[in-house]
């Protein structure tokens, strides 16, 4: 009784995570269209730099929805690959922020105040769904890092918008765009090294003898 109440248990909680994710998935695809298109016709690099964040968070979503009750090494290799999607649109935003300094852009603040606000309510509201998975497995901490990062990115998209309006110039923009940039990155840092973490722990529990786990090489 008390194995059938655990596996009960546990697939209660992969059912709230599975609606969750599913959820954030929906809210940050629709974003990234949303965000994407009103980025290009303002010329913005933040709001642009934001919509490939909402992107990176829908496939990592997506990615955990795939993990979903899955094996704890399932779940850190899964991470895992999220992490490093993560990164390489963080590195795709960071050529974009070269590109437009490099070439020129006229920003257009309100179209960047406007949608700044919108992508802000539509975090805050994936924040709340992730808040009582946040110490979950190591995806739903994935979800809360990057929710939290998407957070602190819209603020300063309206920050910028604010300050282009005020000063009459395009850098805030590159700016904010850059800061964005830096944000994923720091973001897909944390989850490869907490997936690595998880990978390592796992290998621990299971007292893997394989030598790839253990760093043992294969005797001669």
């Amino acid at each position: 009784m008390s194995g059938c109440g655990c596996q009960c248990e546990l697939t209660v909680q992969d059912t709230q995570q599975a609606r969750v994710l599913w959820w954030l998935l929906g809210i940050n695809a629709t974003m990234f269209v949303l965000e994407l298109g009103v980025g290009w016709w303002a010329q913005s690099t933040a709001l642009i730099a934001d919509s490939l964040d909402m992107l990176a968070d829908a496939v990592v979503y997506g990615i955990g929805l795939y993990a979903v009750g899955r094996a704890a090494t399932a779940k850190a290799h899964a991470a895992r690959l999220s992490g490093y999607f993560q990164l390489f649109l963080g590195l795709l935003v960071l050529v974009e922020v070269i590109r437009r300094a490099v070439f020129g852009s006229e920003p257009v603040s309100a179209l960047m105040m406007g949608m700044g606000v919108v992508a802000l309510i539509a975090n805050v509201i994936c924040l709340r769904l992730i808040w009582q998975h946040r110490h979950g497995d190591v995806n739903m901490r994935a979800s809360w890092i990057f929710s939290a990062n998407d957070v602190i990115a819209n603020a300063g998209v309206i920050v910028a918008g604010v300050l282009v309006w005020w000063l009459d110039s395009r850098w805030p923009d590159l700016i904010i765009g850059l800061i964005i940039s830096l944000v994923v990155l720091n973001g897909a840092r944390r989850i490869l090294q907490d997936a690595r973490q998880e990978l390592n722990g796992a290998c621990e529990e299971s007292a893997c003898s394989d030598p790839t786990c253990s760093g043992e090489k294969d005797p001669a």
